[in-house]
């Protein structure tokens, strides 16, 4: 429970920076009243509160490795982190950090030890989907301690640490005691981000992967290519992006931005996913790597354009074989995304050497056949190169052989629908995640936030043992009408309603304190740099400064 002290303490704190949420439309669903649990974003497991506080200095204080910690100097991911989280408590105040160390006074904290209890830090690995994320955090005299078996949870535990800092009305950061034992519901949390349909610069992928930390999002699906262009720079085919990208120079991901990429996410304990959709959505393949497509038919002449992949030529699996060799060194993750989702047959339908193969194989007129076909062979050759894989939902739905480890993504139907699908899936005996009610392209004047945070991936008929195999869910942002001009406000908070349902317990729904503490996390993205966009009406005491 929250001491009277420490409630008043807060609300005195809110005032101090100027955050007023009192003027709520009666049509809203929330009520005028501040979290006990202040700005934490997405709520930790368990958390208690002191009315002691401290204060921080950043002339004084330092984040440190503890001398028990498994990792040291050496370890780049928390080196960074040190210095990143330093940077947002103190306000980019990195001459401070550099400078000469004083005394702390008695009513100061002047230590945090980071403490990785592992004998394997995993501080020059890459987080995976077993990827231990747990933490503790005891803040006290004389120095506040961060305990985690994995550097990737000591990530987490110095967000956490981050958001627990506040200023009073003088301006001084200060800290309450607290103590938290914290760790994710789900293990696969991500946002999936399209960069075919409008080409993303460097600098807003990395921006949002910075976002993407600060709500304990840990997968970044990188829906590379589709059909209006290809931007992935393929040593091995690099026709590809010089006849299908929007331009071979400027619109591109060299072999340098992608390393950067998995990089910066990697230092942040994000995976990157790739996903090169296939047979469908493949049309700026076309242009670098001819009779990969089908031809298109009109009676009995080719009418000039081109559907899915081919699926009857041995070049088509040739080409595959080499393309997925090269991923799967490229890309350090355990897993890559084959698509399959959305394949017109038209094309198929009306070429005659596919008429004949479809004959041939005793496929009739079930298209369905054809696909299966193909995404099996794809499935073998994927499977050639130790990669795990995920697919959309209607590769499973067609019936198509999968290996056990396959994770099937749902994203189509309504409520009832896809939780019929994840029944299905799991009564299979497949992982799934969730995407279907996360689609953020979708907007609507007002609050929608609410709906993306009520969604529950575990929210269908089945036993326990069938939601075990629910890994998580996926906010998807999908490019039709978003580029770098919009992408992030249409994200942010939008999305930190997503992270917090995929990290907190099943439990936390209560949307007046979520508002709450939304509201305030929103605030501090925007004092970090990041343009989220508004809930509702009101004000940040650090408005965002724009370009």
């Amino acid at each position: 429970m929250l001491s009277p002290l420490l409630f008043f303490a807060l609300l005195f704190f809110y005032a101090a920076q100027g955050l007023q949420f009192n003027h709520i439309e009666e049509d809203t669903e929330f009520v005028n009243a501040d979290s006990k649990y202040g700005s934490l974003w997405p709520l930790p497991q368990k958390v208690n509160f002191s009315s002691v506080s401290f204060k921080l200095s950043g002339s004084t204080f330092r984040i440190v490795d503890a001398k028990e910690s498994s990792a040291g100097a050496s370890c780049a991911v928390l080196q960074n982190a040190y210095r990143r989280y330093f940077d947002y408590i103190f306000d980019g105040a990195k001459k401070q950090w550099a400078g000469k160390r004083t005394r702390s006074g008695a009513s100061e904290l002047g230590e945090l030890q980071v403490w990785i209890t592992s004998p394997d830090s995993e501080c020059d690995a890459y987080p995976s989907v077993s990827t231990d994320e747990s933490y503790e955090l005891i803040v006290d005299q004389p120095v506040a301690v961060l305990k985690a078996p994995k550097v990737w949870g000591a990530l987490h535990g110095l967000e956490t640490f981050s958001q627990l800092v506040y200023k009073d009305e003088f301006g001084s950061r200060n800290i309450n005691a607290t103590t938290i034992s914290d760790f994710p519901r789900f293990a696969h949390r991500g946002i999936l981000l399209d960069t075919s349909r409008h080409f993303l610069p460097i600098k807003v992928i990395l921006a949002n992967l910075e976002t993407m930390a600060m709500n304990k999002i840990n997968v970044f699906h990188w829906h590379i290519v589709d059909d209006p262009s290809f931007p992935y720079l393929s040593k091995t085919f690099p026709q590809l992006s010089q006849k299908g990208a929007y331009h071979p120079y400027t619109h591109v991901y060299t072999p340098a931005d992608v390393k950067m990429i998995i990089e910066f996410a990697r230092l942040r304990g994000i995976r990157v996913i790739p996903e090169f959709d296939t047979p469908g959505h493949t049309l700026s393949w076309g242009g670098g790597q001819p009779d990969l497509l089908t031809p298109c038919y009109s009676g009995s002449s080719p009418s000039g354009t081109f559907g899915p992949v081919n699926p009857i030529l041995n070049t088509t699996y040739d080409f595959m074989t080499q393309f997925f060799k090269e991923i799967s060194s490229v890309f350090p993750d355990a897993y890559v995304h084959l698509g399959g989702d959305e394949v017109d047959f038209t094309c198929w339908k009306s070429n005659p050497d596919i008429q004949a193969f479809m004959k041939q194989q005793g496929f009739g007129d079930d298209f369905t056949k054809l696909e299966s076909f193909y995404i099996q062979r794809l499935l073998d050759i994927v499977g050639q190169t130790n990669k795990g894989y995920m697919i959309w939902q209607e590769v499973f739905d067609n019936g198509v052989k999968l290996k056990p480890d396959t994770i099937i993504h749902v994203w189509k139907g309504n409520q009832q629908q896809y939780q019929n699908e994840m029944a299905q899936i799991t009564s299979a005996g497949y992982h799934t995640l969730l995407s279907t009610p996360w689609y953020l392209n979708y907007i609507s004047y007002g609050q929608d936030w609410h709906n993306h945070y009520k969604a529950d991936p575990q929210d269908f008929q089945g036993t326990d043992k069938q939601k075990e195999l629910v890994i998580g869910g996926e906010a998807c942002l999908w490019g039709e009408y978003i580029d770098a001009t919009n992408l992030t406000p249409r994200l942010w908070p939008r999305a930190s309603a997503v992270a917090e349902r995929l990290w907190s317990a099943k439990d936390v729904k209560d949307l007046n304190d979520a508002y709450s503490r939304l509201s305030l996390h929103r605030c501090r993205m925007v004092e970090r740099g990041i343009p989220a966009e508004p809930l509702f009406t009101g004000f940040c005491p650090h408005e965002y400064k724009g370009i």
